[in-house]
């Protein structure tokens, strides 16, 4: 039987409030205020990126980003933040509608205190077994993020994901991330049984992101091949894999790396230091190639999609574009 798109991502249009069920990945320096809300004005979900912001700064970017939409915005925060309740009672505060936790498995009191203050919580779930840990916990959605994804990544593909985890969880909408850059792929997750998707390398190109005119470029130079995953230096120093397209930064996070251990080992740092000094690496970097434009010693965080963005779009093209495409799929 047929089913347009709208049937396809009613559960996630309801859970978001929005006209689709495209959310906006959370990406460091770009998914600010007005990259936000223009997805969001778009039709889309739009998510402001707190990463590691004090909580006097979100409270005042929730707000510029309300001044520039009256459409629905989540807010994503990492769970490793040291002011995590902070970030937590500053959302609450601004009645923001729905929070990500991002980065590792949110404690419970976390999850309730957020839904206690009215807040929708949308969590990342990397197996079936913690998706379903995390909808006992009081989950109200989802998302599972693919290898082909931008930034840090975990070790599974996205269609290897879906195909484990989006039969088994039903409980709750789930959300599909991870190189998707094309309207066809988004209704081939729906079918599969997804209530929407997830995107952040598509958006980087748009008209209203932040993103340096050198870091929009670099984009739409590159091929799906040049986003690669960082190599870990070191088995006693794990780092989760960081996917970027590949430039000067890439090896100078190698030889970072080394110096790193080096210093350890000798006694001139402990392994926590050390360890911390490696994590830290990625947040100036990134800065540096995203605002300052230095997209050769900078880190050009980038998913595999990247090779599928081609020109600079408003945020209401592209998104007109994927839902145009996946219309078309489905009238076949």
């Amino acid at each position: 039987m047929a089913h347009t798109l709208n049937e396809l991502w009613a559960r996630g249009r309801e859970l978001l409030g929005t006209q689709y069920a495209i959310m906006g990945g959370a990406m460091s320096w770009v998914s600010e205020r007005n990259l936000v809300a223009a997805l969001s004005n778009a039709g889309a979900f739009g998510v402001l990126a707190a990463s590691s912001m004090p909580p006097e700064l979100l409270d005042k970017e929730i707000k510029a980003t309300r001044e520039l939409t009256k459409k629905p915005f989540g807010v994503n925060l990492i769970i490793m933040h040291p002011k995590l309740a902070e970030l937590v009672e500053v959302c609450i505060a601004n009645q923001v509608t729905h929070v990500v936790l991002a980065g590792g498995v949110p404690k419970g009191p976390t999850i309730t205190r957020l839904k206690e203050g009215g807040a929708k919580v949308i969590c990342f779930a990397p197996t079936a077994a913690l998706g379903k840990k995390l909808v006992k916990m009081g989950a109200d959605a989802l998302i599972i993020e693919g290898a082909e994804a931008g930034g840090h990544i975990g070790p599974v593909s996205t269609s290897v994901l879906a195909q484990e985890i989006l039969p088994v969880i039903k409980d709750v909408p789930v959300f599909v991330a991870g190189g998707i850059g094309r309207g066809e792929a988004i209704v081939s997750y729906l079918e599969m049984g997804a209530s929407g998707v997830q995107l952040g390398t598509r958006f980087v190109c748009a008209k209203e992101s932040i993103a340096h005119e050198n870091f929009k470029k670099a984009f739409i130079n590159a091929n799906a091949r040049d986003a690669m995953p960082s190599v870990q230096y070191h088995p006693d120093f794990p780092v989760i894999p960081v996917r970027a397209i590949v430039n000067n930064a890439s090896e100078e996070f190698t030889r970072f790396q080394k110096e790193t251990v080096e210093k350890v080992f000798a006694g001139a740092q402990s392994k926590e230091e050390g360890q911390l000094a490696i994590e830290h690496f990625w947040a100036g970097s990134l800065r540096k190639a995203v605002i300052e434009g230095d997209v050769e010693r900078g880190s050009l965080m980038a998913g595999q999609s990247v090779g599928m963005v081609n020109s600079v779009q408003s945020a209401q093209e592209i998104i007109d574009e994927l839902v145009g495409q996946a219309t078309a799929y489905l009238a076949g």
